[in-house]
């Protein structure tokens, strides 16, 4: 067969496949064009999933006549004039294929006015086939309208799913060129009903609350990250303490511009290893900004990789500023987001039920303590002091209510630590304390397993792990794997504060354990440490092998379920929670505590209805 030039309009066509996917690929490059041009408003209306129409208005700088013709050509573009500007690329599009790819596969309209004309020109489009100029009404600006696309490619067309389907895919195209671009104000109407309306705003926390909404930045951790010519902008969601799931997003644009890069989800999924559970996946919206020579943007045809000069560099700083974000301990988290309510005092009247003084006490006197945790009973002693007063003088006891007949909080309950004192322990699992907000559930065995987790990260990495002896040795009958496995990694056991020793052909003897963890089943945790490092096969940890390491050592060395504490044990827990990074998560990712406001109480008892 012999070889011969495609014709342009077979060029488009095929060019239409890679470019323009769906109708969500054919609106992104309109979106981007008018942001090019400057736009500081767009319109964007869709009919059925924008398979049907895709109109798009801009108040951009508008195009004059003489270049209309070169919009629609191949590879015709204000961008880039030269090679070297291929280098140093600031704007969405620069290829100037994208016009002329949509009107080869489509009815296109464009009516544009340029800032000097006296009038607007259209030029229309049918299959390829170019018209003529005629003139036009239009405000400065440019109105682009697709018709019919892939009206004559059938073969493209069958491609395209539901207009259900088609349309989802176009919102949240819109959805992401809006987030990037709060200066612009942006409208959206599908089959003539008002979607999205959108008014310019001053930064991109407005934005990110207008299109995200109220419950995603409401667990949102902010990020402001600036290293040489690289900044890290916008927020990452805190994973659920106990609160109703939300729909994973992933937003990451580099330079304004939005792609999936497998190397930035990756930075990010491993700043989220130590909070997330099971199969979760981190939510994110995030913005990094780079010298243009640092970043190739132009290996992919819909723009949606891209390739780093450094791409180790990036990668640490986004996780780093990733990380230093969720390590927020609990107590800075909810200073930051619980807000001060007035309060009314209502009194429970003396004929009712009031406990004795004597057993109220009781459940705060200090007694043998069930692991090491220290006691600071002066934290609290305002608080019990409050409850319990008016029970020993035999008067009403004094409850606080959230509502709003006092203009001022009392004195001690502006001091209320954010998690509040414990009240009670449930059936030896959870701890039931009361703070400012109403009742906070905290589960004790993933509480305490967190603190002991990141004790023992700052430990080992400050080499200042000490390993506490054993009075008498513990030893146990072992497998040839864990005989084999102790002889192996002597080095690394002693760096974690360990002892391990044959005492013969299948025992080994527990000399030393970690400090941090004197109290632990000896037993236990060495055979744990021995099965993860034997899985492993490494004697220079790597950080992802050491932590899963030193969660294991925590999660055997933290209280155990059904243990029973003192109330001056569990107070400690919560303001030990309240100093750990990450202490809303255990290691393994489940929510360590969960708020209920008295609103939420008020609501199932129905009180006020």
């Amino acid at each position: 067969m012999a070889i011969r030039p495609l014709t342009d309009h077979l060029i488009n066509q095929i060019a239409a496949g890679e470019v323009i996917e769906r109708p969500a690929s054919a609106l992104k490059e309109l979106l981007e064009n008018s942001l090019d041009a400057g736009a500081t408003r767009i319109d964007v209306e869709l009919l059925n999933g924008g398979g049907k129409r895709i109109k798009v208005s801009d108040n951009g700088a508008g195009i004059p006549r003489d270049e209309l013709a070169f919009a629609v050509a191949r590879h015709a573009t204000s961008k880039i004039t030269a090679l070297p500007d291929l280098d140093a690329i600031a704007t969405f599009g620069f290829r100037g294929e994208a016009l002329a790819s949509i009107a080869a596969v489509s009815r296109f309209s464009l009516i544009s006015r340029a800032q000097d004309s006296e009038h607007a020109w259209r030029l229309d489009v049918e299959g390829g086939t170019v018209g003529a100029e005629a003139p036009a009404a239009l405000d400065i600006g440019t109105t682009i309208t697709i018709d019919d696309l892939y009206f004559n490619t059938p073969a493209r067309r069958k491609f395209l799913r539901s207009d259900n389907t088609e349309w989802a895919h176009c919102e949240e195209m819109f959805r992401r060129i809006a987030l990037a671009y709060p200066h612009a104000a942006f409208f959206l109407r599908h089959n003539k009903r008002d979607v999205h309306r959108w008014p310019a705003v001053a930064d991109r926390q407005q934005r990110m609350t207008q299109v995200l909404g109220g419950a995603y930045m409401a667990r949102a951790r902010f990020i402001d990250a600036d290293a040489a010519d690289v900044q890290l902008h916008g927020c990452v969601m805190a994973p659920s303490t106990g609160a109703a799931p939300l729909k994973e997003i992933h937003y990451f644009f580099v330079n304004g511009r939005f792609v999936r890069d497998r190397m930035l989800l990756h930075a990010i999924r491993e700043a989220f290893r130590d909070v997330l559970h099971g199969a979760h996946q981190p939510s994110f919206a995030l913005w990094l900004t780079i010298a243009p020579q640092r970043v190739d943007v132009n290996v992919h045809p819909q723009k949606a990789e891209v390739r780093f000069r450094d791409s180790q560099a990036v990668y640490r700083f986004v996780r780093h500023a990733t990380m230093q974000a969720l390590a927020l301990p609990v107590g800075s988290d909810l200073k930051n987001t619980h807000s001060r309510t007035t309060t009314e005092f209502t009194a429970i009247t003396p004929s009712m039920s009031v406990s004795k003084p004597n057993t109220q006490k009781a459940m705060y006197q200090p007694t043998q303590r069930a692991f090491s945790l220290p006691l600071r009973d002066g934290d609290a002693a305002v608080f019990y002091e409050k409850m319990f007063a008016a029970a020993e003088r035999g008067e009403a006891i004094i409850a606080l209510r959230n509502e709003e007949k006092s203009n001022a909080l009392p004195e001690a309950q502006n001091d209320t630590p954010p998690l509040g004192f414990a009240i009670a322990q449930l059936h030896g699992i959870y701890i039931l304390a009361q703070n400012q907000s109403g009742l906070v559930i905290v589960d004790m065995h993933a509480a305490h397993e967190r603190i002991v987790y990141e004790r023992l990260k700052s430990a080992f990495v400050a080499k200042l792990l000490p390993a506490q002896p054993l009075l008498i040795p513990v030893t146990f009958a072992a497998d040839a794997l864990e005989m084999a496995t102790a002889e192996t990694h002597t080095e690394t056991l002693s760096a974690l504060g360990f002892s391990v020793n044959p005492v013969g052909p299948s025992t080994l003897a527990v000399r030393c354990l970690p400090a941090l963890l004197r109290d632990a089943d000896a037993e236990t945790l060495t055979r744990a440490v021995l099965r993860d490092l034997h899985d492993w096969q490494v004697t220079q940890l790597i950080e992802a092998h050491r932590n899963a390491l030193l969660a294991t050592m925590a999660c055997h060395g933290a209280v155990r379920a059904h243990r029973l504490l003192t109330i001056p044990e569990m107070n400690a827990l919560l303001r030990d929670m309240e100093k750990t990074e990450r202490g809303g998560q255990c290691n393994h990712g489940r929510p360590t505590w969960h708020q209920i406001t008295l609103a939420e109480f008020d609501k199932t008892f129905m009180r006020g209805k």
